[in-house]
Order: structure tokens, then C-alpha cells, then sequence
């Protein structure tokens, strides 16, 4: 019998897990499968540059490519916000437009699943009248315009709506005229100032006849909101309607100090008509001797003297309107925040 050698079963069982490992080298190894890509959602404000939010706006959600295709449109809600969901990723371009306002145009990229919020959409005033009277009435332009002006207040808190900034600001309604000058009248800070100015009359027992107490501070409370009451309406509503004046301070911000300086003096007694052009400011000087006409039937008998005090008020008020206007063109638009980005600069 021939013996076996004792290396031969570890030869032979090294050969075989050499085969094997060959074996096991040419097999490919499986490749990982991509991750699926996930929709994700665009989200946004619409605003306009005074902060305010705008409902309505339209907002189209493209891709851009050569052919721009559409992929979703929708319209902001009322607090100004839109959303699309279920979106592919990839780069994307948003469209948004409103009556009144220059569209805006701004582009991302949406990853797998994100959910993009874009920057707030400021949107300008449109600044070409002549295209938007195409698509809007002069009305309608007017109304976002005066969106804006009822947003102004110098430091944050007095009201500054009788000021326009834009150069390109379109006439008012005669219902815009009233609604203007009901903002005003119905403003917290007008009761604040009525009730200053009584308090101080009473102190000095301005207007004696009215007597003293809470009786004699309600009756100049009175007298001067009726004051204010009349003198908004008459000289800001009721005569810019009839005459087809615009009551508002139309600022000037350019040129040299003395020449910005004649023009805030000279707007007490000259104005822009509904037609664009200048004109004698009628509906001031008409309106200031209407309301010290009127306040002859409240105020104490004593204090009364006819036409004197209408003409005395008169002057008062028109002189009145023109430091009013030199603050206007070189203090206030200062301390006015967040003025659209179209306002006339100094």
C-alpha cells in the first residue's frame, strides 16, 4: 500500500480556497441604485414697497427654458401669500404682476424635496402712466398711489398723506378726494392734536366765553375739530372736487435751495389741476375763508368780529400752508420711513 503524504490535504485545500476567492473576484459587484428625486414647494409675499401686502397679485411659475413653459399660475391670498406644491426640482423662474405695478421677475433652484421660500416680492408703482391707462382706468392708478401716500408717516407716527412723492402721481377722484380727507379727520393722532390744542386753550383761558371745567374743555375740543372738520373738507375735498384741483403737496426734492424754497412758499397759493397743470390755488385760499366764516357761528360771541376774524383765519391758514410746505420739502421726507423707492430724491 502507498502512503499518502500529510501536506497533500493541505494542498489541496489551499488550492480550492484559491479557486474560490478567483471565482468570487470576477462576480461584479453590485451598484447602488440612485436616490429618488422628491417634489419639493415654492412659498412667498407680495408686497409693495411701502410694505404693504397685496392680494390678488398673479404669480406664474415657469422654467427657464427657450419656450418659458408654464408650469402653475395662482393669485396671492389676502395676506399677500402663494404657494406651489408638488414641484419637480430644478431651476425655476417666478413672474408676478398687479394692477398698478411694474412686474417682477426673479429666478431659484429647487432641490429634492426643499421647500423654497422665496424673498418678499416688493413690487414698484408702475412709473409709465401712459401704459398702465391702457390696461387700468386713471382711477385705478390713483387708488394704488394713494395706498402708498396713506402709509406715510413722519417718524413712524404723525400722518403724511397730502404729500406726493412720485412725480408721475395721477389726479384723484373727486371720491378719492373725500376719502383722503376722511383718512385724515378719523386718524388717531388728529384727536391728539385737537385735544393738545384744547387742553393748552384752556390753560390760558383761551376763548373765555366757553368757560371752564370739563364743560368749557369739551366746547374747544369742539370747536377745534370743527375747525379741522371744515377746513379738511372744504379745502381739501369739496372745492378741489368742484374746481378739479389737487389738494395734495406735490414734492420737489431737485434743484437749488432757494429755488425748492419759493416753490413750498409759492404752493400755498398756486397748485397742479386734474389737468396737469398749474393754477391758482383757489381751494386753499377758498377754503381757509370758508372755515373762518364758519367757525363765527361757534366760537364765544366776544371772540367773534365778522369779517374780520374770517379774513384773520384765512391768512393764518394759508400762512399756515406755506411753512407746512417749506417743512415738507426739506425736513420731513427724512423722517418719513419706508417711502417707495420711485419718491423723488433731494
Amino acid at each position: 500500500m502507498r502512503l499518502q503524504s500529510k501536506s497533500a490535504p493541505l494542498i489541496l485545500g489551499w488550492l480550492t480556497l484559491g479557486w474560490a476567492s478567483f471565482c468570487l473576484s470576477q462576480t461584479p459587484e453590485p451598484t447602488a441604485s440612485p436616490a429618488p428625486l422628491m417634489p419639493g414647494s415654492i412659498r412667498g409675499i407680495v408686497a409693495d414697497q411701502s410694505g404693504a401686502v397685496i392680494a390678488g397679485a398673479q404669480v406664474r411659475l415657469t422654467r427657464p427654458t427657450a419656450d418659458q413653459s408654464l408650469l402653475e399660475e395662482v393669485l396671492s391670498d389676502g395676506e399677500g401669500q402663494f404657494s406651489f406644491a408638488n414641484i419637480a426640482p430644478g431651476p425655476f423662474q417666478l413672474t408676478i404682476s398687479s394692477a398698478g405695478f411694474a412686474a417682477q421677475t426673479s429666478s431659484g433652484l429647487l432641490h429634492s424635496g426643499e421647500i423654497d421660500v422665496v424673498p418678499e416680492a416688493a413690487l414698484a408703482v408702475a412709473a409709465n402712466t401712459a401704459d398702465m391707462e391702457v390696461r387700468l382706468s386713471q382711477t385705478e392708478v390713483a387708488e394704488e398711489q394713494i395706498k402708498v401716500e396713506e402709509k406715510q408717516r413722519v417718524l413712524g407716527v404723525i400722518p403724511n398723506f397730502y404729500v406726493s412723492y412720485d412725480p408721475a402721481a395721477v389726479p384723484l377722484s373727486p371720491k378719492q378726494k373725500f376719502n383722503l380727507a376722511w383718512k385724515t379727520l378719523e386718524d388717531p393722532f388728529t384727536f391728539v392734536i385737537v385735544a393738545g390744542t384744547a387742553g393748552v386753550e384752556q390753560a390760558q383761558n383761551h376763548f373765555a366765553g366757553y368757560g371752564q371745567g370739563v364743560q368749557g374743555y369739551a366746547k374747544r375740543f369742539g370747536a377745534n375739530y370743527a375747525d379741522a372738520t371744515t377746513g379738511t373738507l372744504i379745502g381739501s375735498a369739496i372745492l378741489p372736487s368742484l374746481l378739479k384741483q389737487d389738494p395734495r403737496y406735490f414734492y420737489k426734492g431737485t434743484g437749488s435751495v432757494p429755488s425748492r424754497f419759493l416753490y413750498a412758499i409759492a404752493n400755498s397759493l398756486i397748485c397742479k389741476g386734474d389737468n396737469g397743470r398749474w393754477q391758482v390755488n383757489y381751494s386753499n385760499i377758498l377754503g381757509s375763508m370758508a372755515a373762518g366764516g364758519i367757525s363765527n357761528l361757534y366760537y364765544p360771541a366776544q371772540d367773534r368780529n365778522g369779517a374780520g376774524l374770517t379774513f384773520e383765519n384765512a391768512a393764518i391758514g394759508v400762512g399756515a400752508t406755506a411753512i407746512g410746505n417749506v417743512f415738507q420739502e426739506f425736513v420731513v421726507r427724512r423722517l418719513t420711513p419706508r417711502l417707495p423707492n420711485n419718491a423723488a430724491k433731494p
